[in-house]
């Protein structure tokens, strides 16, 4: 990597965990572009995973009075399932098919949320929520969009909300290092690969750092507004990213 690529992924990397620290999900949107867009699609996958541990993991961990372990637990049978599916199929897309499933990813946010009635409170609909958001976010590299699709009927707080989304991240992002990093590993790549351990090092106080301003944020801010700020952030973000995956695709 090149000084002005580490300065960059550094960059994201605080400013992208203070966001999905307010949101829950728009800075891991970000940071997914950033990094597909300054490293191979295998290395920014296993970099954006071991980025949104640490984020969602210090979210959770600041917040976890308002899991809901009941959602989680039931969430994980989803994943389980899913992780049967990915190892069956083995299918990477390259990075403008990710471009364009990070573009369309966002796009959940428009669904008429009144038919489709989903709650990630209600059993069945959490199964669903973890094999969905597991495939998407293995393949995507981010779910956000689709995982607030089954929160936002649910009676939880802001405070719950994020923290029990960013429980369930914490699985979603483990599974999708060990699925893009084990070819690597196996191969015996990785040192020439990846970046050298001390920018993990780095990546780690930062996203902390993010993390917490964005939890101050999020204290000042209204359910309503809340809502409101996060539907229209992601889709701008989805917009970019479909042209980049197009205009990849045709150039």
């Amino acid at each position: 990597m090149t000084s002005a690529v580490i300065a960059a992924v550094l960059a994201a990397t605080f400013v992208t965990a203070m966001i999905s620290g307010v949101f829950g999900m728009a800075g891991g949107l970000i940071l997914m572009g950033v990094l597909v867009w300054v490293t191979p699609v295998a290395v920014a996958m296993v970099l954006h995973g071991a980025i949104q541990i640490v984020s969602n993991g210090s979210r959770a961990a600041f917040l976890w009075k308002h899991i809901s372990w009941r959602v989680i637990g039931r969430y994980l049978i989803g994943v389980v399932a899913a992780v049967a599916v990915l190892v069956f199929v083995a299918w990477r897309p390259n990075e403008p098919v990710v471009f364009l499933l990070l573009g369309i990813t966002p796009m959940v946010v428009w669904l008429p949320k009144e038919r489709f009635r989903l709650d990630a409170e209600r059993p069945v609909h959490a199964v669903v929520c973890g094999f969905l958001v597991q495939l998407l976010n293995t393949l995507a590299g981010v779910a956000g969009p689709l995982l607030d699709l089954f929160f936002v009927r649910t009676e939880m707080s802001r405070q719950a909300v994020v923290a029990t989304k960013a429980a369930t991240q914490v699985t979603a992002h483990a599974v999708k290092i060990a699925f893009w990093g084990a070819p690597i590993f196996l191969a015996g790549d990785a040192v020439t690969a990846f970046p050298s351990p001390w920018l993990f090092a780095a990546l780690v106080p930062l996203s902390l750092a993010g993390t917490w301003l964005g939890g101050r944020i999020l204290e000042r801010m209204t359910d309503a507004s809340f809502r409101q700020w996060t539907k229209w952030i992601v889709t701008a973000i989805g917009v970019v990213y479909l042209v980049r995956g197009v205009s990849g695709l045709v150039g």
